[in-house]
């Protein structure tokens, strides 16, 4: 067991796996997003943008 301030680092593989999982999520988002053009549900168009800032950050 570690202690509590220690964590582990990712693997390839899994930060592979976090890339592919926020694309799949983007693109769901994207679909919704253009079937709410006048921006009735924000928190969609929100969450979209934060997730392709997170993804620009990552690339």
């Amino acid at each position: 067991m570690q202690p509590v301030g220690v964590l582990m680092g990712k693997s390839k593989k899994d930060l592979g796996k976090q890339v592919q999982n926020m694309k799949h999520r983007i693109m769901e988002l994207e679909k919704e997003a253009r079937m709410d053009p006048l921006h009735k549900h924000p928190e969609v168009h929100e969450e979209l943008d934060k997730l392709k800032k997170k993804l620009a950050e990552n690339s």
